[in-house]
Parts: structure tokens; sequence; C-alpha cells
């Protein structure tokens, strides 16, 4: 029977997956979610010598079954090859009494790579499958990672344009100059004079808006979304949280059927629910650990089931996770509302007006999957001095994250980890937790030669290019002026 996908605001307002892929966003706001997820054998004494690109084929095809089995490993070859630095693609290491899944491997050092590789791919092949001659314009806000990863991938893909929104003053300046880089003539950057939440929410209104809708399908286009609300960016991500665990059995580290915990470094909430999916194909997870840095939204969420944005927002060392909207919190709404849209679309209405919301007793027994915490600037930096000092090993600021909550979760239970970018990508933030000392008059690019001098892990290709790249994007408008912007560069009349 094939896998369908419903609107967590309309359960009639179904689709197949390549519909909900080149959609990106459902008409009436809502995120596509299976209508009953697949079952998949996850044999791991027969997965535990597979290759990233063998699971990867087993998980999307599964999930994505309007495609052929060929049509989907072909996807598969042309995402995880050589722009990858290890074979391995997704690596695990152990780091002192637990394991880190590395994500930032692939050509933009970040995890945004593992499943942006294949999104142009199952785009294109979505369009193609559909009869879809409209140009296919992706809009999407980022707050660092998923916009520099969008554009590499999509980067004079035919019949495609990209417009990336991006908080001027929220990102690191790697982040921004890998962005501002970027080629490719279908390739648009625009800097916003606000946060994250902000880009994001005036996304949402140009995907919800009928008029800018009609004005896209009379110039021949139309939208989708290249960050985790699209459902063809989530699923990929659930292929590494099986792949993890497959190479843990493999190194002897557990036993097939052993429960693991992983903690996720967590803003959007996307990585994290592609952990809580895996769970539900049958992966053996006890804990998803939901890590937050100072904008903390998510660990009140799950410690009270009070979800309330009504906030002070914190710029951070992890500006990734800057965020007081998680969106991909409402996939999981809808599920602890037993898939309820009436429900699902009270609540999130709450949430757009009011700035918060409450769930019922009843919904809260339902996240025993999860615990939360969150790390300060502090523990960010002494979680990135003390793992290196005892470990040799560096982490991210955002992996620093996870890594000190899950230090506060006493569990003995095997844990992963989840690392989402290289140390290099914010080289001031760790130069300065390694040395015990502010970097103030050197700019980001002394600052990686330190880094590689202290760590002695070998600068990354990308971030050898970056110095010398020549910016090519300088555009940067008001938040009010977003959509303004977008009709003057498709040029809508």
């Amino acid at each position: 029977m094939s896998v369908l996908y419903q609107s967590t605001r309309d359960k009639s307002n179904q689709k197949t997956a390549s519909q909900a892929i080149l959609q990106g966003l459902a008409a009436d706001g809502g995120l596509y979610v299976p209508v009953e997820f697949p079952s998949i054998d996850l044999d791991f004494e027969r997965l535990k010598n597979s290759s990233y690109q063998e699971i990867a084929t087993l998980i999307l095809h599964a999930f994505f079954d309007d495609f052929s089995r060929e049509e989907i490993e072909k996807m598969v070859d042309l995402a995880y090859g050589e722009k990858f630095d290890t074979k391995k693609i997704a690596p695990v290491k152990q780091v002192g009494n637990h394991f880190v899944l590395e994500l930032f491997h692939g050509e933009t050092i970040a995890f945004k790579d593992m499943a942006l590789s294949i999104l142009p791919h199952l785009m294109t092949a979505s369009a193609d499958k559909n009869a879809v001659s409209n140009e296919i314009v992706i809009l999407t806000a980022t707050s660092g990672d998923t916009g520099k990863a969008a554009m590499a991938g999509f980067a004079d893909v035919p019949h495609t344009k990209i417009i990336v929104f991006y908080p001027k003053h929220g990102v690191s300046e790697i982040q921004e100059r890998q962005m501002l880089t970027q080629k490719g003539k279908n390739v648009h950057v625009v800097g916003i004079e606000g946060n994250f939440d902000q880009a994001q929410t005036a996304v949402k209104t140009m995907f919800n808006d009928t008029d800018l809708h009609q004005k896209m399908l009379t110039a021949g286009k139309q939208f989708s979304s290249a960050n985790s609300m699209n459902i063809g960016r989530l699923i990929p991500q659930v292929a590494y949280y099986v792949y993890a665990y497959a190479q843990l059995v493999s190194t002897g580290s557990i036993v097939s059927g052993q429960k693991i915990n992983f903690s996720v470094p967590t803003g959007n909430f996307g990585n994290i629910l592609a952990a809580y999916y895996a769970k539900k194909i049958g992966l053996p997870i006890n804990r998803l650990i939901c890590a937050s840095n100072k904008n903390n939204v998510l660990t009140d969420f799950f410690k009270t089931g009070h979800y309330d944005k009504n906030r002070e927002f914190y710029v951070t060392s992890s500006p990734s996770m800057d965020i007081l909207v998680s969106s991909n919190l409402e996939r999981l709404i809808f599920d602890l509302t037993n898939k309820s849209d009436e429900k699902t679309n009270h609540l999130l209405t709450a949430l757009q007006t009011e700035g918060q919301y409450q769930i019922t007793e009843e919904m809260r027994e339902k996240l025993s999957d999860f615990v939360a915490d969150w790390a300060s600037e502090e523990q960010i930096s002494k979680e990135i001095h003390q793992t290196f000092t005892d470990e040799n090993y560096v982490l991210d600021p955002h992996t620093a994250v996870a890594s000190h909550v899950y230090r506060q979760y006493t569990d003995k239970t095997p844990t992963i980890v989840v690392s989402t970018a290289s140390p290099y990508k914010f080289p001031r933030v760790v130069v300065d937790a390694l040395t015990e000392s502010l970097s103030v008059d050197a700019n980001d690019f002394e600052l990686v030669k330190t880094l590689e001098k202290i760590s002695r892990i070998p600068l990354p290709k990308a971030v050898k290019e970056l110095e010398a790249a020549k910016g090519l994007h300088n555009t940067v408008v008001e938040v009010t002026q977003m959509q303004a912007e977008v009709e003057r560069y498709l040029s809508l009349k």
C-alpha cells in the first residue's frame, strides 16, 4: 500500500510523496506527515555491514514509494558521493563514555548537507513525475546553515530558482561568507534586519498568500521549500539515525535490539523529529534528549506542556538554534492529538494570535520519549574546553549544547551526541573556549588558522576556498520588505 501524506491542518488534504515534496508547505498552512508510517525490516545483523547509501535507499524508498527503487538508488548515488570527505558519509566516533555522530562531512560542513544533497534530485524528479512545467522557486529562511546547503544543492539546477533570507546580524562570519559567495545564476541571498523567527514567519505568509500564489502561476512559477518544513528535507534525516545505530552494532558497542539515547541540539525541531520518526519505524531508542541554548522555549515546553514564544530573543554562540518558533514541533503536536487536525489547528492558531499554547495532560503523557534541558553560554564554552582537554576532541558550539545537556542526564544507556557542524564553522567561539581568552581583534579567517594549530584537525576544503572567494550578494532589506524583494527578483507583475 502506498504511503500518502496528509496536512496537519486538514487531514483530507492528502498527497503522494512527490506531490508533497513539490509543494513543500501545505496550502492550508500545515505540514505534510505520513498518513501511516511504512513497515521497514530493520535487521541490524544485516544492516551493520551496509553502506550509508544502502541504508538511505532502504529508508527513502519505503517512505517515498511513488518513486521506483532504481530512481531512489540513482538519486542517493548522486547525492552521497565525492562531495563528502569520508566514504562513511556520517561516521560515529567514541568520545569518552559516549559517541558522537558526525554530520558535517559534506561540502558546507554542517548537517544540512545530509538532506539538502538529495533534495534537489527529489524536487526535479517530483516535477517530472507530476508533469510540472512551472519554474520551481525555492523560498526559504535560514538561521545559518540551511541557506548555504540549499544554495549549494540547487545552484544552476535547471528550471529552479532559490531565494534565501537570513538574519543579517544573527549568523557567524563564516556562515555569512559561505552564503554571500555562493555562485549560481539562479541564486539570490537576502539579509534581513531582524531575526530568524521573523524571516520564517514572513516566508510562511508568502506561501499562504493567494494573491502572490496567483501572480506566481501567471508568471509560470511556483514556490517550494528547502527547509525541514518540506517532507523531502525531513525524511532523508531519518536515514542517518538508522545508520548510526548500525555502526554501533557493527563495532560491537551495542548488541542488536539494545536501546540507545540520542542527544540532539535543537532549534527548529526537524533534526530531533527525524529521530522520533526513526523510533516510530522501529529503531530501538530509549530517550531523545532535546538540547537547547538560552532560547530555551522547547525545554520549557517539554517540562511543562506550555509553549510560550513571548520571551526575550537571544543571539547566542550557537546561532542555528536561535529560534523561538520551532516549526517542526507542529508535526509532533499532530501526533500527540491522535492526528486531530482540528486540535492542531486550534493550538497553532493560538501560537500565532497569542504567542503561546498549553497542551493537555493526556498529550503530555505521550512525551515520555523526550527529556529536555538547555545550556548557557558559559556552559557551552566550558563543554568545548573540557571535551578537548579530556578527550582531544573539538566540538562546535551546537554540539557542545547537546554534549552538556547529555551530561546532565544520568541514564546509563549508551548515548550518541549528534554533531551538527564542524568547529571550523564557528572558529571565534571555539578558539575563545579552548584558549580561555577573547579573540577581539582577529577575524574568522585568522582564527581558523589558530584553530588548526591548536586542534591539529586539517582545515576543511570548504573553509580554505572561502577566504579568497568573491562576494556576490549584498542585498539587505527590512522584514516588511521581504515579499517586495521576492516580487522584484522574480519580475512579478
